[in-house]
Formats: C-alpha cells, structure tokens, sequence
C-alpha cells in the first residue's frame, strides 16, 4: 500500500499468524518491514525518537545520503525521551525529520493541559533546530514540507521538526469513548470542515481527474480487496507457541530456556485446553 507494504502484510501483522514478520509478538496495528526499512512501532511512548537519532547518526557517519523520519504524537512530546533526542539531534547534527501529528489529545488530554506554550514547533528553535508547521489536514502542503525538510536535513546535515495541526475525530482506540472528554457537536463541525480526505476529493472533482461514480467504483474495489485479504490472513495458521522466547537475544539464554522448557511441558499436561491444531509446530 505504501512503499510495497501489501494490504496482506498488514492484517498479517494483525492476526499475528505465522507470515507475520513479527510471529504474533506485537500488539495490531504495530508493522515493521526490515526490507522497506520500516522499524516496528512501539507502544511505549517516544521511545522512538532517541532510536531514530541513534539510526540517523549511523546513516551520517556511513555517508549514505540517507535520512530517517520519526513519527510521534504532542502527547509523547511530553516525554523525557523527546527532549532528550531532539537536544541529541541537533547537538550531533544528524538526519532526521521529527514529525509530530498533533491531534489535540494525548487519549483524554488536552493540549491546553499538557502545555502552555505555542504548541510543539516552538521548542525547535530553543534546541537549534529548522522548524515548518503546516496544516496537516492539507495533503499537498504535508508533502511539500516532508520534502521541504528531507531536502533541509540531507543538504544541511541536521534535523528538522515538523508540526503538523490536525484533530482526531475518531476515538483513541475501541477501548476509548472520546465523548466523555469532549464535544461529539465539536468534532463533527470539524470532520466536515477539515477533513483531509474530503477536501482531497473536492480538490481533485474540481479538476475533472475524479467523479461520484469512480468513487463509489473505489470504495467496492476497496472493500472487496480488504475482505479478500482478511480471508487470506485467517487461513494461515498462528506463528509456534515457542515463538515468544526467540529473538529476544542472539541466542536463547539459559533462563529462557528452562522457561520454554516449562511451557512445553505445562502445555502437554493440559493439552485439550491448548488448540495446537491451530499453530505452526516449531523446530525449537
């Protein structure tokens, strides 16, 4: 879908079935492709970012004319770990693009009580640092200050950040209710105002290049193409059991594996409880 990450290979992730890069060992929605160089997305806040110094730093001293960009949220620019790898970036003057989606909640926090001043791109300019905010509902303006910055961090040899100004309009995950925080009126005066794929439509039906039938056609396209993958994804059985005690280390430690050896005993005791017909058998 982007950058030859195929529709199957994210629900893959989702299923956590054996085909998965990562056997299961994630939460959904958390891809990674060593092959596209996508790390994998990690649920700890910001962690990322100091990560994404360390890459850039790599790509810097190999001369590679390479770039890494990180993506986070406002929330988790409130992490300690984001000051620590922005100070990094610019005092080391690496290739990196900090891209920070404000959505105007961290879950449940607002942004009025998470900070008090000009949001996210005012801290670039106090660590050094070339500074865009662009209107992140606006495709064309998010592309062009992507590239804008990639140009920056490659020609200049030093980090940009980037805020992008947008609203979450949907809840923080199923487990959230986002109207116990906030105005359902507010946020559906904004989805039809803002929405960026709304005013992409409208942009492209003005300039004769999309209409109301080839979007109906895309929206069955699409639909039919998801539930094919879905169907796909659900036939191939879930990655070995034993899965969880690899790649951990460069090899398995002697407590991992008096611990997998205990699964497998536990397992073999209470066998009708385990639907091992339904994992791939491992070699471990």
């Amino acid at each position: 879908m982007y950058r030859g990450f195929k529709l199957n290979e994210f629900i893959d992730q989702c299923f956590g079935n054996a085909r998965a890069s990562c056997k299961g060992i994630q939460m959904p929605v958390h891809y990674g492709s060593t092959d596209l160089s996508f790390v994998t997305i990690s649920s700890t806040l910001a962690t990322q970012m100091p990560q994404a110094v360390g890459s850039a730093y790599a790509y810097k001293r190999a001369q590679n004319g390479l770039c890494v960009v990180c993506y986070f949220g406002e929330g988790a620019a409130s992490e300690g770990d984001a000051h620590a790898a922005l100070n990094f970036s610019a005092t080391l003057e690496v290739p990196v693009l900090f891209f920070c989606r404000n959505n105007g909640y961290a879950i449940s926090t607002t942004t009025v009580d998470q900070y008090r001043g000009d949001g996210i791109a005012s801290r670039g300019p106090g660590y050094g640092m070339a500074t865009i905010r662009v209107d992140g509902n606006d495709l064309f303006a998010v592309y062009n200050a992507t590239k804008a910055a990639r140009e920056l961090a490659l020609n200049e040899m030093r980090p940009v950040l980037i805020e992008a100004m947008t609203l979450r309009v949907g809840h923080h995950s199923t487990s959230d209710d986002s109207s116990a925080y906030r105005s359902v009126d507010e946020v559906r005066s904004r989805d039809k105002k803002d929405n960026p794929t709304l005013r992409l439509r409208k942009f492209m039906s003005q300039r004769g290049c999309w209409n109301e039938e080839k979007d109906e056609q895309w929206m069955k396209d699409s639909q039919k193409m998801v539930m094919e993958a879905f169907a796909n994804c659900e036939k191939v059985k879930r990655a070995p059991i034993a899965t969880m005690f690899e790649n951990i280390f460069d090899k398995m430690e002697p407590h991992l594996q008096r611990q997998m050896k205990e699964m497998n005993e536990h397992v073999r005791q209470n066998h009708d409880h385990f639907p091992l017909s339904l994992y791939e058998q491992s070699s471990t």
